[in-house]
């Protein structure tokens, strides 16, 4: 069927639900529903007289419109529309010549009482459910209105059943067209995007599938982002219900990262040039040290500390953008693993020592593995920095390492300050700090982590942390012991 046919379609079923709902409020209006019951009432009784009938079922005729009379005005008005039903009955009845049996009489005349007062009763407890259920609606619809992202539901078919006030406002703004199930909608946007056919083929997952998902895309034309997620309902007996789409647009949240990136970056570069000079003339120096009286060498071992510390940096801001762009190296080779932690250890007993911890090694034998020896270095220093910097004078720090489940195992253990529990889910985040650092002021950029769990994914291996505040705490990492192609990796 063409575009045109189906919106030909759509516009019939559209009038005709226009029309239904007309004539559902028509009905629904008291005036005119208790027209409607009067008038049924005298053609029921003009019936039974041109009819020249009245017999045992005559009665049921009036059901209908006592019934309607007493929806509309209650149980003490259905009673009254009952016995005047059935007066009407008896009117009809001696107009047509039938004999006047008061058992006949009571037997009518009390089915049209009950009949009116229960359907009174029925339908004041029907309108009390139906208007506390119209306030529930109403709060619902006005909360969902009033969040920023937009919300729909649809059916298990994927046919929309509710979009909230937002969503629509989005559909509207983004052309997307009033038919067809929402992922046929939004594959519109598909030639748009700046990846069309990554676009397509989540939309062609989301149509066959009803897993949770979360994707985000941008628009070419506009720069705009949008991040949406879904989320199947089930009843409590797992039978699928529908699904949970939310939009979200995030295009400043973008735009505010890319130039804080793209800021990151230019001073990284901007401040290598100006670091190498000053450690050149730092070294020219520390020829002449011997030279220098105690004032000046302190001055030149403060210089070298503080130089030493801006390169890190330096090198830890151009390492995250490498792994923002996606460009993080890793040169596998076969090492030992013992070799390397015995190393980083070695490397970190210096800022122990000044405060005194203990920094212990704890492993049993060489253990060969596959990895970038530099970069697992590096993640290895990052770690036992950190379990150093928050771990009070006096404390102590293992390092362990062991062969668990066909992997290695490396795990830093501290009996520092540990981290509260609503901050782990954030110790992974670019430049995150937490509580205890920006309250005790330790020094830091909170690059630490990023870097470590990104060069441990890239070396196909997962870390972890568990900590509890004034607890210590384990951050537990995870390698495979071999790399599934060796070599370069991006």
């Amino acid at each position: 069927m063409s575009a045109a046919a189906e919106l030909l379609v759509l516009e019939r079923r559209a009038s005709l639900e226009r029309l239904r709902a007309s004539a559902s409020r028509l009905a629904a209006h008291p005036a005119v529903a208790l027209g409607i019951a009067c008038v049924g009432l005298v053609a029921t009784f003009a019936g039974m007289l041109a009819s020249g009938r009245s017999g045992p079922i005559g009665t049921i005729m009036f059901v209908p419109w006592v019934a309607l009379l007493a929806a509309r005005l209650g149980p003490t008005a259905g009673g009254l529309a009952g016995v005047a039903a059935t007066g009407l009955y008896l009117t009809a009845a001696e107009v047509v010549g039938l004999p006047d049996d008061p058992a006949a009489l009571a037997l009518r005349l009390a089915p049209l009482v009950g009949v009116g007062v229960v359907a009174g009763l029925s339908s004041r407890r029907i309108s009390s459910d139906a208007l506390e259920l119209q306030a529930t609606n109403a709060l619902q619809r006005a909360l969902l209105d009033a969040t920023a992202d937009g919300i729909c539901f649809t059916d298990a078919a994927g046919r929309l059943v509710f979009a909230n006030a937002p969503l629509q406002r989005s559909a509207i703004e983004l052309g997307l067209p009033p038919y067809g199930s929402v992922t046929d909608r939004l594959l519109t946007l598909a030639d748009r995007t700046t990846e069309p056919g990554r676009f397509r083929e989540r939309m062609q997952e989301l149509a066959n599938g009803h897993a949770a998902s979360e994707d985000e895309f941008e628009l070419t034309e506009s720069g705009r982002v949008f991040c949406g997620s879904t989320a199947p309902v089930q009843r409590a007996d797992g039978t699928l219900v529908g699904r949970i789409w939310a939009l979200r647009e995030v295009t400043a949240d973008r735009r505010l990262e890319r130039l804080r990136d793209a800021f990151v970056a230019a001073v990284s570069h901007e401040l290598r040039t100006p670091l190498t000079s000053l450690s050149g003339f730092l070294e020219l120096l520390g020829d002449e040290e011997d030279s220098l009286a105690l004032t000046g060498r302190t001055y030149l071992n403060a210089a070298r500390r503080g130089t030493a510390r801006l390169q890190r940096i330096v090198e830890d801001l151009l390492l995250v953008a490498q792994i923002e762009a996606e460009l993080l190296e890793l040169r596998t080779e076969p090492i030992d693993l013992m070799e390397l932690a015995a190393a980083a250890v070695e490397l970190a007993r210096p800022a122990a020592d000044e405060k005194r911890i203990a920094v212990t090694l704890d492993i049993e034998g060489p253990l060969a593995l596959e990895a970038d020896p530099v970069r697992l270095g590096q993640v290895l220093d990052n770690l036992l920095s950190n379990a150093i910097k928050f771990t009070p004078t006096g404390g102590a720090v293992v390092l362990s390492a062991s062969s668990r489940d066909g992997r290695r195992c490396i795990e830093i253990t501290d009996n520092g300050s540990g981290i509260p529990h609503d901050e782990l889910g954030q110790v992974f985040s670019r430049f995150y700090r937490g509580s205890s650092a920006t309250r005790r002021a330790l020094p830091g950029t909170g690059l630490g982590l990023v870097i470590a769990r990104a060069i441990v994914e890239g070396h196909s291996g997962t870390i972890s942390v568990d900590s509890r505040e004034g607890g210590g705490t384990k951050v537990t990492v995870a390698l495979p012991l071999r790399q599934p192609d060796g070599g370069t990796y991006r």
